[in-house]
């Protein structure tokens, strides 16, 4: 497992006990399981079903040497199969196993394989995608993703030996990526050269590069990650999935031509695919338990579902959030409240606006601006001592909610909704009141 700094450690605790004066309390965080080997819990489909060599047995010829034939693919014999699961299992072995596909016999019709590697959990990605080839790295490849358990996809990267030709794409690698085109859908052709380059076998979709952007080479500075995962949604998505999809469209063939002759030389076959992540939970939840061939979060903070993304029954006093991973270390963790009966009557009346002006509940004697269970400073602020919000660089307000104006025509673009990636907020952010009387007001103009 690879092992990231310290600081991403700071979201495996979801609550722990305080003395206060009214004595013992819970001080809600901010959580997140762990990253693992995802693969332990994935099923793993082909399309063509039929496309995996030996049913019938075909003897296979090396690339780099055509008069070289003696593998053997034979679907009836343990030894000589090479099934999907074969993708998947421990690397040490000698001889390595791998899944391989049919050769291409039926050239020059298209040998291609769609892969589809499904958790029926929505997941994220921590750290680089590695497909490692027993056979030649393919000359044309496409990483898919999709976000609603396989109903839509859209394309991760790009891969091929000439993406001019093959996908009408300029070629590009992700060092080329800045913190504005971290988004960007590439084609590279690193991961595409013929057997020259045999003793590198491993085409990798690098998400620890797209992740150094905002944190640095070495992912020194975890909190200018998280800030951005916290405040752009679109980001967050880049690095969540429920499936992937591996589209194999065309075999190494080291060559510019393929020799018709000994067309079982070409063929796909894989001896390893890693995907580290961890279970989407919200912020909810530091554990995620595979049961019943199903992943799920354990939640916390009141929660419930799947991802942690609703609130528990008898626990909307306040509208369900995401947690937050700002303030570092602790994060937010935005619980659910208990539904009090008299709920819905108190908020009639103390949402009441006059003009551009909010009236907010007052909880005790002193004004209280912000509360970090129900009036949460929004784009990463934080609340200080109830009395005021202390604002992320390039966002005022009462409660951190516009953008601050920088330079001429910043705003204009701002009320138009043309945000940068910087500036693209998770989404709505309702502010509620606290429902304790009196009322205070604060203007939000």
């Amino acid at each position: 497992m690879q092992h990231y700094p310290a600081a991403w450690g700071h979201y495996d605790v979801c609550k722990s006990q305080i003395y206060t004066e009214e004595g013992l309390a819970w001080d809600y965080m901010a959580c997140q399981p762990e990253a693992t080997d995802m693969t332990k819990y994935l099923r793993v489909a082909l399309d063509p079903p039929n496309i995996t060599c030996g049913d019938p047995p075909e003897t296979y010829c090396a690339l780099e040497n055509p008069y070289m034939c003696n593998n053997e693919c034979d679907a009836t014999t343990e030894e000589l199969a090479h099934p999907p699961e074969l993708m998947f299992d421990f690397e040490g072995r000698n001889p390595t196993t791998f899944w391989q596909s049919t050769s291409w016999k039926k050239y020059p019709k298209p040998l291609q394989v769609n892969i589809t590697l499904s958790w029926n959990k929505t997941i994220e990605l921590t750290d680089d995608i590695v497909l490692t080839f027993e056979s030649g790295r393919p000359e044309q490849m496409v990483l898919e993703k999709s976000l609603d358990y396989g109903r839509t996809w859209t394309p991760y990267q790009f891969y091929a030996t000439d993406c001019l030709d093959a996908f009408t794409m300029e070629p590009k690698t992700v060092n080329e990526l800045t913190q504005r085109t971290l988004l960007d859908i590439i084609c590279t052709e690193d991961y595409s050269r013929g057997y020259v380059w045999k003793n590198d076998k491993t085409v990798r979709f690098e998400i620890k590069d797209r992740f150094a952007l905002f944190a640095g080479p070495r992912l020194h500075n975890m909190a200018s990650l998280y800030g951005q995962l916290d405040t752009t949604k679109n980001l967050r998505d880049f690095f969540t999935i429920t499936d992937l999809r591996i589209r194999l469209l065309k075999p190494a063939t080291g060559a510019t031509m393929v020799d018709e002759n000994n067309l079982s030389r070409y063929f796909y076959a894989i001896s390893d695919i890693k995907v580290q992540g961890r279970c989407k939970c919200n912020l909810h939840a530091n554990s995620c338990v595979f049961d019943k061939g199903k992943l799920g979060c354990e939640c916390e903070h009141n929660t419930t579902g799947p991802d942690c993304g609703r609130c528990k029954r008898h626990y909307h006093g306040r509208a369900w959030s995401v947690g937050s991973y700002l303030p570092i270390p602790k994060g937010t963790a935005n619980i659910c409240n208990e539904f009090s009966p008299t709920f819905m009557h108190i908020l009639e009346i103390s949402l009441l606006h006059v003009g551009d002006t909010m009236m907010v509940p007052r909880l005790d004697s002193g004004p209280r601006v912000c509360d970090n269970a129900m009036l949460r400073c929004q784009n990463g602020g934080t609340c200080h001592h109830h009395q005021r919000c202390h604002c992320s660089p390039g966002f005022t307000g009462v409660l951190c909610e516009r953008v601050r104006c920088q330079g001429p025509g910043e705003c204009d673009d701002q009320s138009s909704g043309q945000a940068s990636l910087h500036h693209h907020p998770i989404g709505p952010q309702r502010v509620l009141p606290l429902l304790v009387f009196p009322l205070v007001i604060v203007s939000l103009c």
